[in-house]
């Protein structure tokens, strides 16, 4: 198994590396073939912007993905408890044999908003 990491890490370092040829070739033919023109961006300029917005989309991807996870793991405990709450009524109705009388449309419109933001329930 440790074999198999350490072969996928050489491959994303490889790629990393292809990829950072590729730009410094990009680099050569843009300033070689393409001279600056008055008022146009330099292509060169862009690359290393591109470069730079990857790599705060990658910081910032890391630094939020923790919150993401916690997000759908709090959604979760939401929906169970309260699929938990939802069951205990309705068995608390059966015991004392009470019914609640039907729903308003504000409380149907309710429940379907609810139901479209977790389907869990």
């Amino acid at each position: 198994m440790e074999a198999e990491v350490d072969k996928l890490e050489l491959m994303f370092q490889k790629a990393d590396s292809d990829l950072d040829c590729i730009l410094y070739r990009l680099e050569y033919e843009i300033k070689n073939n393409h001279p600056e023109s008055a008022g146009e961006k330099n292509p060169v300029t862009l690359l290393k912007e591109l470069s730079a917005i990857k790599s705060r989309y990658r910081t910032l991807h890391a630094r939020l993905k923790p919150v993401a996870d916690e997000q759908k793991k709090t959604k979760s405990r939401i929906c169970v408890t309260l699929n938990k709450t939802m069951t205990m009524i309705q068995e608390l109705q059966k015991l004392t044999n009470l019914e609640l009388s039907p729903l308003t449309e504000a409380e149907k419109t309710s429940e379907k908003q609810l139901k479209s933001y977790m389907p869990d329930l």
